[in-house]
């Protein structure tokens, strides 16, 4: 008991934590979040359209379109972030130039989610109602017209809802390539708090993580409440 007390007393004494070394881990934690959401949000979307559209159309060319995007979306949805990253190591050494640090994180977070935010995407597309998008096209509107002023508006809450659930998820990912040397929180609560059993570090780190999720969400649900006008 008395060792569970002292241990607890040491957690919260935060006599192990070097305040420059968190917010320097919170900067690495925020520009991986923010440049791979930002990515995520790009190619998750083009990924969604492409599965909405070539689910739906009646073009020959549109069924082998379908098959080969689903597939790849769901093979790299289905593979385990820590292996994906190890998975990536030539791809990204060769993009970026290393494969250490925020920067060499940032392949394999874009690669991993931008395919779970492409089925949310298509989910939120296939909420729209029908009726719109057939009157859109009984107009004599194209494809590219239909995407810019039917399906985007239409669906943009949904999309927004989808990128916060995404980005929250990113933030996680990013504590995973933290540990091994991406820097950021996770690596500041793995090679500080856990290897050297600072529990102060960790607890401070994951107050952190919990307080950025908080916003995101915030942030995240106040703007699709605002561009909601149903």
């Amino acid at each position: 008991m008395i060792g569970f007390i002292n241990a607890f007393a040491e957690m919260f004494s935060f006599e192990n934590v070097k305040w420059d070394d968190v917010f320097t881990a919170t900067y690495e934690t925020l520009y991986m979040t923010v440049i791979s959401t930002v990515f995520t949000f790009v190619f998750g979307l083009i990924l969604g359209i492409i599965l909405f559209l070539s689910s739906r159309s009646e073009n020959v060319a549109s069924t082998p379109l379908y098959g080969v995007t689903a597939f790849l979306v769901n093979l790299f949805r289905a593979i385990p972030f820590i292996i994906l990253i190890i998975l990536l190591i030539p791809f990204t050494k060769v993009v970026m130039g290393t494969i250490m640090g925020s920067q060499g994180a940032l392949p394999a977070l874009i690669i991993g989610a931008s395919p779970f935010y492409a089925r949310l995407v298509e989910i939120g597309l296939k909420e729209i109602d029908k009726g719109v998008i057939e009157a859109a096209e009984s107009m004599g509107a194209g494809t590219w017209t239909i995407i810019r002023k039917v399906l985007l508006p239409e669906s943009l809450p949904a999309l927004i809802s989808g990128i916060t659930v995404t980005a929250i998820m990113l933030v996680g990912s990013t504590a995973i390539a933290g540990v091994i040397g991406a820097g950021g929180l996770g690596n500041l609560a793995y090679m500080v708090g856990f290897t050297r059993n600072q529990s102060d570090v960790t607890l401070v780190a994951t107050v952190v993580i919990l307080v950025i999720v908080f916003i995101i969400q915030v942030i995240g649900d106040l703007t699709a409440k605002a561009v909601d006008k149903r």
